[in-house]
């Protein structure tokens, strides 16, 4: 699949290159998948060329929800070993803003695909945090600077620990536990935002940039801000670098953005298997991600 040159609006270029890598066992009679694993298509994101290989002779439908730009690729496997494996190269062409400049958006200017993000969800429980996020940052400047300061907050009280938390951590757990990993830092910032009236919402994509002592490479959970008439990153867990991060899917929490929903008896063979590989090209105009001061966007 070939697209169109970016906006010359988002600055600067990162090329990509993503492998995605599943297997799973299916018992009798089959089972059903939903997966998230596709790159999103953004204003400053662009699938240049991907590659889907299944190892059973089953037709995958993809599809593209309008809204989010999420894409969804469903299919029904077979009984026996199921394998997936996804090829893409994504170029990033990241808006860039000053922090001092973006400002929260007034409730009554917002726009309504954006409001479902002020509310509470089932992970980010906003409405019994209230209390505690007005006292620690109701008083403070309002915009992107106080978005920053919800950020450094959790990641004070917060310890990033592998294994301290499960699939049903909600924000608050977080809190009262003091640990989790990047999924609970997202939840736990979304909820803190969302009490002070921040749109804020969960994101997945790569982690890339990781420090190979956290684990292997894998998928990351992280927070986009609206600010500033655009959604912003945040990494609340400091996991990797944002720059080099390829957007696959956006919700209200984990519970909207799965990478593979099941139904059926169904078995996991390994842990998936997800490597994002940065492209040096500078004749081609493609640099290496680097951590910067700025606000940096790859949607609007």
């Amino acid at each position: 699949m070939q697209v169109s040159g970016m906006s010359p609006a988002c600055s600067p270029k990162v090329r990509i290159e993503l492998h995605v890598d599943l297997a799973y066992h299916i018992d009798t009679p089959g089972g059903d998948f939903i997966f998230n694993i596709h790159p999103a298509h953004t204003p400053c994101q662009w699938v240049s060329s991907e590659h889907l290989s299944l190892s059973q002779a089953i037709e995958a439908e993809i599809q593209t929800d309008a809204l989010t730009g999420n894409r969804y690729m469903r299919l029904r496997g077979q009984p026996g070993e199921l394998a997936v494996s996804y090829r893409a190269t994504v170029d990033l062409r990241h808006h860039q803003a000053d922090p001092a400049q973006l400002q929260e958006i007034p409730i009554h200017r917002l726009p309504l695909e954006v409001l479902g993000y002020i509310y509470p969800s089932r992970y980010c429980e906003s409405d019994k945090l209230l209390r505690l996020a007005m006292e620690e940052f109701g008083s403070l400047p309002q915009g992107y600077r106080r978005v920053q300061a919800i950020m450094a907050w959790v990641q004070r009280q917060i310890t990033y620990t592998a294994n301290a938390s499960n699939a049903r951590t909600s924000a608050v757990e977080t809190l009262i536990e003091r640990a989790g990993v990047c999924r609970d830092f997202s939840h736990l910032m979304i909820a803190l935002c969302r009490a002070v009236n921040i749109p804020a919402r969960f994101t997945t994509g790569t982690d890339y940039g990781a420090d190979p002592s956290l684990g292997p490479p894998d998928f990351h959970a992280y927070v986009e801000v609206y600010v500033g008439d655009r959604w912003y990153i945040v990494d609340p867990s400091r996991t990797g670098i944002p720059m080099g991060f390829v957007r696959i899917g956006t919700g209200r929490d984990a519970a909207d953005v799965s990478f593979a929903t099941i139904f059926g008896d169904v078995t996991p063979i390994y842990a998936p298997m997800v490597h994002a590989i940065a492209i040096d090209e500078p004749a081609q105009g493609f640099v290496m991600p680097y951590h910067t001061e700025k606000a940096v966007s790859t949607g609007n």
